[in-house]
């Protein structure tokens, strides 16, 4: 029976023809089913790589739900954003992280008007995208960055809903989040309550899963396979809107051959990849450029900066000796100018360590 079992798994492909189990199981005289511990299998995929960034995205229709990887501009699928543009599919729902900026990223298809409604968590760099909510042209559905991600890979996970103690007690948990404006206005549509239920003696609230209908990814790196990889912080969104999406198109600045990724290494598995395009060109644009300061400069003592200063310097009396402290964007990244020198601490930012002590000219 040994025999016979092993014969039966290492002679399968699953490119073979589809052949009923019960024929299986008669061709090998198993007497019953239950002999067979595991059997899994799926249809036949072939990852297409396309030499032009439209052909990959042409069969996208109006309406349809898409997963933008990246974070601000880190990472982005800037060949597919542009080609998006040149096929002007619109009606578009856009789930990222950020709205790029004015003239770059997402912030390009929202100046062409064709994204219809943004589920995202940091859109402060994009007067676009604020003008078009404001005026009642644009849906957003505003996510805690963390409760973004966690939604996308339960998605891609097949879970459909889950709880979270992020956001109870606000406008997200209690509904009336303004999701549409009115050209007057007022709200046209709001935000639904989100069910709560209470976890050992913590509040939580129920999140639903995400899902698109297309992924458009930026990775370093394919083989002809379709497996993917990334490259440091650039993966960031993207491996998990790979499996949330119903097909995955990547841009990749190198293509490799089969055997040339360590498997160890694969980030993406070819199975969630449908689709790879190597890319023409990338900018990679840095979103605010920031220079050290020469000696000598003078410094603005504006009442905003010398607030600013203020509130950073109380916190970071906060800080002990080993401790570690994650920083977030804005005033939190100043905390590291007032770290005492015979302190040790352990520093981690969402937006990069450049700048906490000294930026790199």
């Amino acid at each position: 029976m040994a025999g016979r079992s092993a014969r039966f798994l290492s002679g399968y492909s699953h490119r073979s023809p589809f052949v009923p189990l019960k024929q299986y199981l008669k061709v090998f005289s198993f007497e019953e089913p239950q002999h067979i511990r595991c059997l899994s299998t799926t249809k036949q995929l072939d990852v297409k790589f396309y030499d032009c960034p439209v052909e990959a995205v042409k069969d996208i229709p109006d309406g349809a739900k898409l997963l933008v990887g990246g974070f601000g501009l880190c990472g982005i699928p800037e060949n597919l954003i542009d080609a998006l543009v040149k096929t002007g599919v619109k009606d578009i729902t856009a789930v990222s992280n950020n709205a790029g900026v004015g003239n770059f990223g997402l912030g390009k298809l929202l100046q062409t008007r064709q994204i219809k409604r943004m589920i995202s968590s940091y859109v402060g760099e994009n007067p676009v995208f604020e003008k078009q909510y404001l005026s009642g042209e644009l849906e957003v559905e505003l996510t805690p960055q963390g409760t973004l991600a966690e939604r996308i890979r339960a998605g891609g996970a097949g879970i459909p809903a889950f709880f979270t103690a992020t956001a109870f007690g606000t406008l997200v948990h209690e509904g009336g989040a303004p999701i549409k404006y009115n050209p007057d206005g007022s709200v046209a549509i709001a935000s639904k309550p989100r069910e709560s239920r209470d976890f050992n003696g913590r509040h939580y609230i129920m999140e639903d899963g995400i899902t698109g209908d297309f992924a458009l990814i930026k990775a370093w790196k394919a083989d002809r396979a379709g497996n993917l990889i990334f490259r440091k912080t650039a993966r960031n969104f993207n491996p998990a809107m790979c499996r949330a999406a119903k097909t995955t198109i990547a841009e990749v600045e190198e293509i490799l051959d089969i055997g040339e990724i360590d498997p160890e290494s694969v980030h993406v598995p070819s199975i969630y990849v449908h689709r790879v395009i190597k890319g023409e060109k990338f900018e990679k644009r840095i979103e605010k450029l920031t220079l050290l300061r020469e000696e000598g400069t003078v410094h603005s003592n504006s009442p905003a900066e010398k607030l600013r200063e203020r509130i950073i310097r109380r916190a970071a009396c906060e800080f002990r000796n080993e401790m570690y402290a994650n920083l977030g964007i804005g005033i939190p990244m100043l905390a590291s100018n007032f770290v005492p020198k015979d302190m040790i601490l352990h520093l981690q930012s969402e937006n990069g360590v450049l700048g906490l002590v000294g930026v790199t000219r």
